[in-house]
């Protein structure tokens, strides 16, 4: 199977899981207006890699996908619900998202603010859910709700979203930006990774292996939304581009240029792939899509 292949056959299962949880909660929930606005930005669209790389190491580890699976749908609910809060006009202030209007366009800031927090909750309950039918893995499960706890919270992408506001109209040093998208972006990527590795049981020498993996990619992510700010157009990415320099923004491009910006992500793409080498030839796919960030181009 080629990597294209791999990458629509897991994010059709995350999909696919998507949809049946949100079915449910539309016939259990009286309060309809909620879970359609939770549901309008979940099913948006989007490229799904956290959720991909939950399963990818499961795979990778020859695993069972359904048992990560709840992980892997808490994470996307998460990300979601920073998206709903990111794009309000207290933050952001985006109109677009993935091609389409923002949440709060659609169904006003109120209930935009709510469904984030539903959806922040509903992956929480999902996640307690599943430690408690855990069986004899109880306390993996637990372990694993407590990385995706951890990367979402004040330590995690929230704190990355605080120092992103605080350093609005102003350049910061190359210190805090590496820093604010380690936490903003990606601490979640790193969940996304680590999270399935806790619960499956990966050793400690495993584990470190995939935490380099995931910094590196994480800082490949942002370093590409940077360079498609400035090189894409807004049909492409779903949302207005430019906005990075109109908000005077220190960006990884502001700082050192496209040319120094695009060596970083060659640089950075290349150490995520050579440090899966202790898996050998399984880590095939997770090699890909370190590379498939760095060429994405939306």
């Amino acid at each position: 199977m080629n990597f294209k292949e791999e990458l629509t056959g897991l994010t059709i299962l995350v999909d696919d899981y998507l949809k049946d949880y949100f079915s449910r909660l539309k016939s259990e929930v009286p309060e309809t207006k909620l879970i359609e606005s939770m549901n309008y930005s979940v099913m948006a669209g989007g490229k799904r890699i956290r959720p991909v790389l939950t399963l990818a190491v499961a795979k990778m580890m020859s695993k069972d996908l359904i048992e990560v699976m709840p992980f892997a749908a808490a994470i996307e609910m998460i990300h979601t619900y920073s998206l709903i809060h990111d794009d309000l006009p207290a933050m952001d202030n985006d109109d677009y998202r993935r091609g389409k209007p923002t949440n709060h366009k659609v169904f006003g800031e109120a209930m935009a603010i709510l469904a984030g927090d539903a959806l922040l909750n509903e992956a929480f309950s999902l996640l307690l859910k599943t430690s408690a039918n855990a069986g004899e893995k109880m306390e993996q499960s637990v372990k694993a709700s407590c990385v995706i706890a951890n990367a979402a919270g004040k330590d995690g992408m929230i704190a990355g979203q605080v120092i992103d506001m605080e350093s609005e109209g102003k350049q910061i040093s190359a210190s805090t930006l590496k820093t604010m998208h380690r936490k903003k972006t990606g601490a979640l990527i790193m969940a996304s990774v680590i999270a399935p590795a806790v619960y499956i049981g990966l050793s400690g020498e495993e584990i470190k292996a995939l935490s380099e993996y995931a910094e590196h990619i994480g800082i490949a992510f942002q370093i590409k939304d940077d360079i498609l700010d400035v090189e894409s157009t807004s049909e492409e990415l779903g949302k207005p581009v430019g906005s990075d320099e109109r908000n005077n923004k220190t960006t990884y491009v502001s700082l050192y240029g496209l040319d120094g910006a695009r060596k970083m992500l060659q640089e950075v793409t290349q150490k995520a792939v050579e440090v899966l080498e202790i898996f050998g030839g399984k880590a095939w796919f997770l090699k890909e899509i370190a590379y498939f960030i760095a060429e994405r181009r939306n």
